[in-house]
């Protein structure tokens, strides 16, 4: 077995902005298994609110390397097993080793990934497409050149009210918000109703995720159902958000990838909370990899692969917000040839 790394400066589209940062390259490490017949890829991309560069991932994951390559593992989740003490600095890396593994061995199963974790694609959700923070003009404009029949809309500033208003004006689809930890608990409670009233599915993540005295006054009182994501990171936060949320939106970079997230979503199912996967602007690497867990999901946040110009990847493709699952076994996701 050999473990090698790709990493690539992704182009955005538009400069994205959220309440807490604003780029307009994002960083992304794309991990690769070969056994010389078989190989997977796995991906996660770097982020500077966690800490997280593409040369800690590398270092992190160059601990296991020896363990990795030995190849004396029989699954990916044996793998997730054997190497996560030496990665729980590091999520981010165990996420792409994680998916890279789940990859290769649905491939040498002869699986589709799904398939291979005794899921149907049958009944699957779409995904929305995100509307970074910006003008209202500029807002409107990223709509327009996209129409999708789900948005989520990036809020956490002083005219949050007014950015969904205007929005509302241009389109009759769905919306979702995310304040990313930008509002409290007064103006949550204050702002649901009239978000409800202008067609907003949910709000996730309006606190900051040690507010949990504000989260019990929002749970009780917003009139929109509140997804947790900031407050969502390990196996161990599911149960300490619920009776704070209504659901989980599980990020694979945040909790060490899908092997974690299975048994998270899980979890959140068996509390009777709502589940979602949400991306981290990565290529159709890791986005292939989220398509996988739809038949798990009631929402799902995919988009990364739609806000980038230069993916050196091919994999799963949207049509209208609607997800077609690429072919082969696996996750369908490749290197385009040039970077192999």
């Amino acid at each position: 077995m050999q473990l090698t790394y790709h990493t690539f400066d992704l182009q955005l589209k538009h400069t994205f902005t959220i309440a807490h940062d604003s780029r307009d390259v994002q960083q992304t490490l794309i991990v690769q298994l070969n056994d010389g017949l078989y190989s997977g890829l796995g991906e996660a991309t770097s982020n500077p609110y966690y800490g997280v560069t593409i040369e800690n991932m590398i270092a992190a994951l160059e601990t296991v390397k020896e363990i990795v390559e030995k190849g004396d593992y029989s699954s990916a989740e044996e793998l997730w097993t054997i190497t996560h003490p030496y990665l729980l600095g590091n999520s981010f890396a165990q996420c792409a080793l994680d998916e890279a593994a789940q990859d290769y061995f649905a491939k040498k199963k002869g699986r589709k990934l799904y398939e291979s974790w005794g899921l149907s694609p049958e009944r699957i959700p779409m995904t929305n497409f995100t509307i970074g923070i910006d003008t209202v003009e500029k807002m409107v404009a990223k709509m327009r050149e996209l129409p999708w029949p789900i948005y989520k809309i990036k809020l956490g500033t002083d005219e949050d009210l007014r950015i969904v208003q205007e929005l509302r004006k241009n389109t009759d689809a769905i919306f979702r918000v995310d304040a990313n930890c930008g509002w409290t608990a007064k103006k949550t409670i204050e702002v649901a109703p009239k978000l409800a009233a202008l067609g907003v599915e949910f709000i996730e993540q309006p606190l900051p995720a040690d507010d949990i005295r504000g989260m019990k006054e929002v749970f009780a009182e917003s009139a929109l159902p509140v997804i947790a994501d900031e407050s969502c990171i390990t196996e161990d936060d599911v149960e300490k958000c619920h009776g704070l949320f209504h659901g989980v939106n599980v990020k694979l970079t945040k909790c060490g990838g899908p092997t974690a997230a299975l048994r998270m979503l899980a979890k959140a199912r068996t509390l009777g909370m709502k589940t979602m996967v949400g991306c981290m602007t990565e290529t159709s690497v890791g986005i292939s990899v989220i398509a996988h867990l739809l038949p798990l999901l009631d929402y799902v946040d995919m988009d990364g692969s739609l806000l980038i110009r230069n993916d050196p990847a091919t994999g799963v493709t949207f049509d209208f917000g609607k997800v077609i699952y690429a072919g082969g076994n696996g996750t369908g996701a490749a290197l385009k040839p040039e970077f192999q």
